[in-house]
């Protein structure tokens, strides 16, 4: 297993620009067994959670062709459906959570999806119901082999439907859209999520072909067709990235500037870190962060009383930055509430970061009280293990702004959600070395 050995204590500067979204690159590439046509997308991250999907469509049967960095062709108009039965698929679909975007596709265009229970981060509890209550609704037959942990959904006849959804889950709504598109009828799928993600794919279903309006809302209507087309897309700038580097900017000191970030689909990220009294500046569409000479305070509530950081549906800050604001929290000045609602082990890192001398009080398996040092005094550099990717993240950005020499281990959890991280940290100015 490899590991980083970070060097702490450096001041960064310069320029760098995000990856592709890679959610949305789990998504839309799912997509293409929707089409017999050719569907080109670029701006695909090379990071290990898209790399294994794409693996999982070669075998398939799905034609690849990489026409350069991050952009690839995709042909799915020959599948061996026989490979969803083997153990290979079961090994494979089972190592990362995005195996479950495929089963939708495959259902809507073959009648017949399967996908092992996905494994992915540790963070709680990550339920699948959403899913498959919806895939009944449009008529299909689901079956779970609890021995295998084996998911299996078959209609002979899909039918559009009115379906509610009992959480607003990105990767269900994605799932159902791809199934929904081509359904007999119309579905309408209320509550939906409505991330920047969701709205790509139906902007790229669109151009496909497809027949969904109210992108953008948490109300969708989808008008099934009878095929979809080729096309071409390009995937967003991953926004969560984005909310990683203006983090490490204010943590170290560093004055960076965020390339092409996609202003309008940030949401509430740039006025989240605000709060915490970093200095966020619009730049065209890039973001520039300056360099926090004289650290960052953190407002309160007009009442006085203490703020609160809370992940929330789009537009809301994301769950997966809750990790990232909490590490930014320990060096401001002032006190905040780190509330993560909607994984109930996402915040059980905080312990390393409490070793570090980080002043943390878990409240809950949801809540942390962060009071931030001032830099008046730093984090001490730690031996470290990545539990999963926003964490993993996170202790990276400890251990850059902390004393001394830090280790990371297990930081493939890392590189499932991050590009080439120590290159970009190194250009930058990060001591940074994997081993």
């Amino acid at each position: 297993m490899s590991s980083f050995i970070i060097e702490g204590g450096q001041s960064l500067k310069g320029s760098i620009r995000p990856q592709g979204a890679k959610n949305e690159a789990l998504q839309v590439v799912s997509s293409v067994l929707l089409t017999s046509e050719e569907v080109i997308i670029e701006n695909i991250p090379n990071i290990i959670d898209v790399n294994r999907l794409i693996e999982i469509l070669k075998f398939i049967g799905v034609k690849i062709n990489k026409l350069n960095s991050g952009k690839y062709s995709f042909k799915a108009d020959e599948l061996n459906l026989e490979f969803l039965k083997s153990d290979k698929y079961k090994k494979l679909a089972k190592s990362i959570r995005g195996s479950i975007m495929i089963v939708g596709p495959l259902l809507a265009r073959y009648g017949i999806g399967s996908v092992p229970r996905p494994g992915g981060d540790k963070i709680g509890r990550r339920r699948l119901d959403t899913h498959f209550e919806s895939f009944k609704k449009l008529g299909a037959e689901f079956n779970y082999d609890k021995k295998e942990s084996f998911f299996i959904v078959k209609a002979k006849k899909l039918k559009g439907s009115n379906i509610l959804l009992d959480e607003a889950s990105v990767t269900g709504t994605a799932n159902i859209i791809m199934t929904s598109v081509l359904a007999e009828g119309q579905t309408t799928i209320y509550n939906a999520a409505c991330e920047p993600y969701i709205q790509q794919l139906c902007n790229l279903l669109n151009k496909m072909g497809g027949r969904i309006s109210g992108i953008g809302s948490n109300h969708l209507i989808i008008e099934g067709v009878n095929k979809l087309n080729g096309a071409s897309h390009k995937v967003l700038p991953d926004m969560i990235e984005i909310g990683s580097w203006i983090g490490l900017a204010a943590i170290t000191k560093s004055e960076l500037t965020i390339e092409n970030v996609k202003w309008d689909y940030l949401g509430q990220i740039p006025r989240t870190f605000q709060k915490l009294g970093i200095t966020v500046e619009k730049v065209g569409d890039h973001i520039f962060i300056p360099k926090h000479e004289n650290g960052y305070q953190i407002q309160n509530y007009i009442d006085g009383s203490i703020l609160t950081i809370a992940d929330a549906p789009w537009p809301g800050f994301s769950p997966d930055l809750i990790s990232i604001a909490l590490v930014v929290a320990t060096q401001a000045n002032g006190t905040v509430l780190v509330h993560q609602k909607m994984f109930e082990s996402r915040l059980f890192f905080v312990d390393k970061l409490i070793d570090m001398g980080a002043k943390i009080i878990l409240c809950d398996p949801h809540r942390a009280t962060v009071n931030g040092h001032n830099f008046k005094s730093n984090l001490k550099a730690s031996i470290l293990t990545s539990p999963d990717i926003r964490a993993g993240i996170a202790l990276l950005i400890a251990a850059l702004s902390a004393d001394g020499t830090s280790k990371i281990e297990n930081i493939e959890q890392i590189d499932r959600g991050y590009e080439n991280i120590d290159e970009k940290l190194r250009k930058i100015g990060a001591k940074i070395e994997r081993v």
